[in-house]
């Protein structure tokens, strides 16, 4: 079931900002806009949201100021340009406080905090991550990526069709991936479980790319990729 949004900022650009994230995260879904705290307080005698996004300073009446005069708040996620607002938000409880300007991925970390244990894992429902790469920014579909391997300060991405190089950690990378498709097999590689086509030994082929697995993680690996899928002779007698 998706989780409705509701997105009160005075700024025009913030709120076409936001919707577009709302708009492009599977589980989240966009019931309405407002440019002001008053707006949202009629809007909320009459509507049910499950997740706020609220600007802290507008004019005559400031996000903290409504948020005194809910009962019943939904999950409130502070949005600002200004740092120095960040405790009074933490005061009321809220989920997260974002610093604008922010990014996509940075939205997500936030949504996440709101969600109850059984709610649907927002690296999973992504269908893609941005890297920089070139000096260019570009989109990789993650069902794309084969792995990713360490190269000094850098990371490769290799994709079906195409390797990026980027300046980023692999840590940053495993964290913005779902765990279910992807699985660290060494201090220096992230693998695309999808993507294995055969193991041997400690050697993972992925692709036309042999790849070492660590030995202390070997029989995870092997758990992961196979599981109880291998096909083994039957012990009992047969023609």
């Amino acid at each position: 079931m998706k989780m409705k949004c509701l997105i009160v900022d005075d700024e025009h650009l913030a709120r076409k900002g936001l919707e577009d994230f709302v708009y492009r995260t599977p589980f989240l879904e966009h019931i309405a806009s407002l440019p002001s705290a008053w707006s949202a307080i009629e809007f909320l005698k009459n509507h049910t949201v499950d997740i706020m996004f609220l600007d802290i300073q507008m004019p005559d009446m400031t996000g903290v100021e409504l948020m005194h005069t809910l009962n019943h708040p939904p999950q409130v996620i502070f949005t600002t340009a200004h740092r120095e607002f960040a405790l009074d938000g933490f005061d009321l409880n809220a989920a997260d406080f974002l610093l604008k300007p922010f990014s996509y991925n940075r939205f997500l970390k936030a949504v996440d905090k709101t969600l109850p244990s059984d709610t649907h894992n927002p690296k999973e429902g992504k269908p893609h991550i941005f890297i920089k790469s070139d000096g260019t920014i570009v989109k990789v579909l993650i069902d794309h990526i084969t792995f990713v391997e360490t190269a000094k300060d850098y990371v490769f991405v290799h994709t079906i069709n195409d390797r990026y190089l980027t300046l980023v950690s692999l840590r940053q990378i495993e964290q913005e991936l779902p765990d279910s498709k992807f699985m660290r097999i060494h201090r220096s590689y992230l693998v695309g479980l999808g993507h294995v086509k055969k193991l041997e030994g400690n050697l993972l082929y992925v692709g036309s790319h042999k790849i070492r697995i660590s030995r202390t993680l070997r029989n995870e690996v092997y758990k992961r990729i196979v599981g109880n899928d291998l096909i083994g002779r039957s012990s009992e007698g047969g023609t």
